[in-house]
């Protein structure tokens, strides 16, 4: 019986240990809650990156040469970056900014099948049979009900500028872009997409 009684004392202290330890972690957890910054600071910007480093290595590994921006005005900010060697639409080069009224626009590329690509990047934007120069280069015009684009095929990559920023930044953007291989010509249009 001093055995089992020995027994319930340990598990009451075991038990009492618990909760007190419980009790330390949720003041804790709920003093981060109240101290810690929860984004809500009234600043809608969205976080700004550096892609140089995903850029040189990515440029690397891909099988057609990489666009991105030079000389855009320093309003604009990177927000995100990603190369995919391999993915359902082929090697998938990906880099998305906010413009200087904070419209979200992205470069996309792939060497997979054109109008999988584009349709999947623009979210089911249409061509609207226009087009629009770029740096000597016709650019086909999309229309969409979330994103707008501007979409250059060739035969080795397509390129896509979309996003929700109106043609005039998704142009200012397509003609900033330059590849990024020394060795690789810009690409030139080849067909509508």
């Amino acid at each position: 019986m001093a055995a089992t009684r020995g027994m319930t004392a340990k598990t009451v202290k075991t038990v009492k240990d618990m909760v007190l330890s419980m009790a330390v972690i949720g003041i804790g957890a709920w003093g981060l809650y109240l101290f810690i910054p929860d984004g809500d600071s009234g600043d809608e910007r969205p976080r700004e990156i550096s892609y140089r480093a995903e850029l040189v290595t990515a440029e690397r590994a891909a099988p057609y040469a990489l666009m991105a921006p030079r000389g855009l005005d320093d309003a604009w900010r990177a927000t995100s970056v990603y190369y995919r060697g391999q993915s359902d639409h082929g090697a998938v080069w990906h880099l998305g900014f906010v413009d200087p009224e904070v419209e979200y626009a992205a470069v996309e590329q792939s060497d997979g099948d054109p109008r999988k690509f584009v349709a999947k990047v623009t979210h089911q934007a249409a061509d609207t049979g226009e087009t629009v120069t770029v740096d000597g280069e016709e650019w086909a015009r999309y229309e969409g009900p979330k994103y707008d684009a501007l979409v250059l095929t060739a035969p080795d990559v397509t390129t896509v500028v979309t996003g929700t920023a109106p043609f005039a930044r998704l142009t200012e953007l397509a003609d900033a872009l330059e590849p990024q291989r020394s060795d690789a010509p810009k690409p030139s249009s080849g067909g509508d997409g």
